[in-house]
């Protein structure tokens, strides 16, 4: 953090014209959003009186220490998805809040340790999100990757290898499965992910 004193909620506080706010996620949500890209953040089950309104900024933070994770901006909450924070096509439900993220930092947090948070959602002083988002600094720019699945599959034909290989990608999804990518041009610089880390997969390596 770059400021000097702890920041606490006292109330909605406002930063052009809007609320400012912190938004807590348990330690499994911060997982299910690091591994699979979703537009918003979806939340149900809080029981504040006072909540964020549409338009009003948030930032997302996990805890033990606190870190920033990403930015956003409330979104209508008319709908939200089920339990399932891992598939974006999942039964819809009435919702509670929506936050569409407007950046996003979930591979390189940002320290928050001087922010005291009273529960899942806390009203920030203005002066304490700026304070946040000027960690940030400009977004980086943006380039093309090549990813890529490669799974061996016994099959009779190629569309029963396709069909099975759809199959084994729902059920064992980003936790299990290693996907590989590299920059477009630099096939040679390819790395495996699991859980959306680097992750060895050259057995000789490990001993």
């Amino acid at each position: 953090m770059t400021t000097e004193t702890a920041h606490r909620a006292g109330g909605p506080g406002r930063a052009d014209g809007v609320g400012t706010w912190a938004v807590l996620l348990p330690a499994e949500r911060y997982e299910a959003e690091r591994l699979v890209h979703h537009d918003t953040l979806e939340l149900t089950g809080l029981t504040d009186v006072v909540r964020p309104g549409p338009g009003d900024q948030v930032a997302v933070l996990v805890d033990a220490p606190p870190r920033l994770v990403a930015l956003g901006r409330v979104a209508a909450t008319g709908q939200r998805h089920r339990e399932d924070p891992d598939d974006p096509q999942s039964d819809v439900e009435p919702g509670t809040l929506v936050v569409a993220y407007t950046r996003r930092i979930f591979d390189e947090p940002a320290p928050a340790d001087l922010l005291m948070l009273d529960g899942p959602v806390t009203a920030l002083e203005p002066a304490a999100f700026r304070a946040l988002a000027d960690q940030l600094g400009p977004p980086p720019a943006r380039r093309t990757w090549l990813v890529s699945l490669d799974l061996p599959i016994e099959a009779a034909t190629p569309a029963e290898a396709v069909r099975l290989f759809w199959s084994y990608v729902q059920e064992l999804g980003p936790r299990e499965l290693p996907a590989f990518v590299s920059p477009a041009g630099d096939e040679l610089a390819m790395q495996a992910f699991v859980l959306g880390a680097e992750a060895n997969q050259d057995p000789e390596e490990d001993d």
